[in-house]
């Protein structure tokens, strides 16, 4: 427990002294966005994800090095190198659409297709379990199809889900160190030390980041984070045989995932998440429809206070994942 807290440690104060740095030198480099639910638009320093990728290599790397030179097991060393080249490969493809720009990055119809490269770690080395119990079949053994269509299926799915479901303040950060934060206590329950640590680290790590980003940010998550964040969570479900607590902690971004496909979304001009903000920093519904799970969260804030301000739909969306949390309590544990 004290290498996996020590890693989580070095993880947050990584990030925490590095993102203030990034913040200047994305703005003098120019990699800078609107915030859309402000009503100034205030500009605001992007693809801090990077930094976030990074204070979870460095704490899980720490993690590795006592776990190498004091602990002398390294068992599960493969298993933990697989889990970050996979978010590794996943945060750079991210962080290329973020360099590249909002609205001329990857097109839509690229992004899940250079995503399959990032599940090859995770497939070479035939990470989780093959036999999964499936409703009414029962215990199935999917063999060669599991490394080869599951794995990838669910790294591109998470990946690319994630990134869907996003826009406002500390909403990405926010549900990922919940997310995360549920399947690390659960690997630590289950005696998977090096599970814990690996999502326990990138919890370090999104808080630290969410101390800048929450309301009002001062710096974006971008892609490099939500790419990287949601194939980490597939990989945690992977490697710890929690593939149906991972679906049930995934479920906002499914919703969305579907929501953004039905016919009445796709005729929604640009389909922006954003709300249209007042001068009094509250939002209106951006459209008369809603085209996301985003546009729901903002109209249900709206019919409880009347006036919706970013910070309670951001509430309301971590308050979703945290009741998510408890029904894997319930049926799972």
């Amino acid at each position: 427990m004290l290498e996996v807290l020590a890693a989580v440690m070095v993880s947050f104060l990584f990030t925490l002294f590095f993102i203030p740095k990034w913040i200047g030198k994305a703005k003098d480099y120019g990699l800078v966005g609107k915030d859309m639910n402000k009503y100034d638009k205030p500009v605001v320093a992007e693809a801090g994800g990077i930094i976030v990728m990074a204070g979870l290599l460095a704490g899980v790397f720490f993690y590795i090095f006592l776990d190498t030179f004091f602990l002398k097991t390294g068992s599960n060393n493969s298993l933990v190198f697989a889990a970050l080249l996979t978010v590794l490969l996943a945060g750079s493809l991210g962080f290329i659409d973020d360099v590249l720009g909002w609205k001329k990055g990857l097109k839509r119809w690229q992004k899940p297709l250079l995503t399959i490269p990032i599940a090859i770690p995770l497939m070479v080395i035939n990470a989780g379990e093959s036999v999964m119990n499936v409703p009414i079949f029962g215990s199935v053994d999917f063999g060669i199809i599991y490394p080869l269509v599951i794995i990838p299926v669910g790294i591109v799915c998470a990946a690319n889900g994630f990134n869907m479901l996003a826009g406002f303040n500390g909403l990405e950060a926010g549900m990922g160190s919940i997310a995360l934060g549920a399947m690390g206590l659960i690997g630590l329950m289950k005696g998977q030390l090096w599970l814990a640590a690996i999502a326990f680290s990138a919890v370090g790590a999104l808080l630290a980041f969410l101390a800048f980003n929450w309301y009002p940010a001062k710096i974006f998550p971008g892609d490099s984070l939500t790419y990287g964040i949601g194939a980490l969570i597939a990989a945690v479900a992977i490697l710890g045989n929690m593939e149906k607590i991972g679906l049930i902690l995934f479920l906002p971004f499914i919703i969305d995932a579907i929501w953004s496909l039905l016919p009445e979304a796709k005729g929604a001009p640009k389909r922006e998440a954003f709300g249209r903000p007042n001068r009094d920093s509250s939002l209106e519904m951006p459209y008369e429809r809603m085209y996301g799970f985003e546009h729901f969260g903002l109209w249900f804030v709206k019919k409880i206070k009347k006036k919706a301000y970013e910070q309670d739909v951001t509430l309301f969306f971590l308050g979703l994942e945290l009741l998510l949390v408890l029904l894997v309590w319930v049926l799972y544990l």
